[in-house]
């Protein structure tokens, strides 16, 4: 259109856009969000592979729980712890106890790692492969390493090992780990393909994939390999309770993120729990930060929980639950507080409708 004069016309539809408004266009075209997402796949890649490396490269002991067994003793004895702490540059934190029946006590209830005790003229180590495979090897090794320099005889007994089908104590990391992983890619799938779900069945319907999926891993490692000796229906719970709060973790920043929801999750799950949760490398062998943290999320709680059930049924403690709990809870509330924001559910108005009105 030109005006009267032969010139081009003025005003919006005339000129060429400016930059702003490029910039606008551009954040509203897919092209923004891909290009965001690849340095969001990179940054992530690279964060995986080094939260893990972190905690696994180089396991350094960080005060690791050891009884010692007062009694009658022989100059061995002593000797021989010192050179267990000076071996393992002070990180043994020593219970003493008057029996070996109250040592055995605090190893079955995972207040200690190993019992120490004088055995004519040598020196007996007790430790327990159940609280962690790599623990009970970096202390055998190094028992024995002491034991040769001082020229004492010791005996190593694990009085506490490992499941045939599990020699490494791997097992239980990875079906919480297959558990916790699921969980939280089930939500997202729930969120693409189930969209139209209201708040009350997305929930349940979480539950749903949860209790299935649980039990679906507990059989297929029990039942079907015969890795694992599992208490099933225990078991089985666990790794429902974790799919569940998982699950709703996505859901709850999902809410309140939208569709960046994946990375707060994948970041408090994956990067940040997996790696912290004790299952392939015991809490203290761990970077002390992680070490302290593991407990406090979903994937360290659902390790703790399952470690306890299979090898030392009968001493369970709630507090790993009590953690999946609250996370559940926290974000079952966020979830159904600030409802109306979440992407999902049919008793919206559409937008178009609403300016319609």
């Amino acid at each position: 259109m030109t005006s009267g004069g032969g010139h081009p016309a003025h005003g919006a539809h005339g000129r060429p856009p400016t930059r702003r408004e490029k910039w606008e266009t551009y954040k509203k075209s897919p092209y923004f969000p891909a290009v965001v997402l690849l340095f969001i796949l990179a940054a992530a890649a690279g964060l995986f592979a080094g939260s893990y490396t972190y905690a696994m490269a180089n396991p350094t002991p960080h005060r690791i729980p050891v009884a010692v067994v007062e009694g009658p003793r022989t100059p061995y004895a002593g000797e021989f712890v010192q050179g267990m702490e000076k071996a393992l540059d002070a990180s043994l934190e020593l219970h003493r106890y008057p029996d070996g029946a109250q040592a055995e006590g605090a190893l079955d209830e995972q207040k200690v790692f190993a019992i120490l005790r004088s055995a004519g003229n040598g020196v007996v180590m007790e430790v327990a492969g159940a609280s962690g495979a790599s623990v009970a090897q970096l202390l055998g090794e190094t028992g024995v390493k002491v034991a040769d320099t001082l020229g004492i005889p010791l005996t190593v007994k694990d009085v506490k090992p490992l499941q045939k089908g599990d020699p490494r104590g791997l097992a239980l990391f990875y079906i919480s780990l297959a558990a916790v992983i699921i969980g939280f890619v089930g939500a997202i799938q729930l969120s693409v393909h189930a969209r139209a779900l209201n708040p009350l069945e997305r929930i349940l319907f979480t539950v749903a994939y949860a209790l299935l999926g649980g039990f679906a891993i507990a059989a297929v490692v029990d039942w079907g390999l015969g890795a694992l000796d599992l208490p099933f229906v225990q078991s089985w719970l666990i790794l429902a309770f974790t799919m569940f709060t998982s699950g709703m973790v996505f859901t709850m920043f999902n809410t309140l993120m939208g569709r960046w929801a994946m990375i707060p999750t994948w970041g408090v799950m994956v990067l940040l729990g997996n790696p912290s949760s004790g299952g392939a490398v015991s809490w203290p062998l761990l970077p002390s930060l992680l070490g302290h943290i593991g407990r406090w999320l979903p994937p360290g709680a659902s390790v703790n929980a399952q470690h306890t059930a299979v090898y030392y049924q009968g001493h369970q403690y709630v507090f790993p639950y009590l953690v999946m709990a609250a996370w559940a809870l926290v974000s079952c509330t966020v979830f159904w507080v600030w409802r109306h924001r979440h992407p999902g559910g049919r008793d919206r108005v559409p937008e178009h409708a609403a300016a319609a009105a």
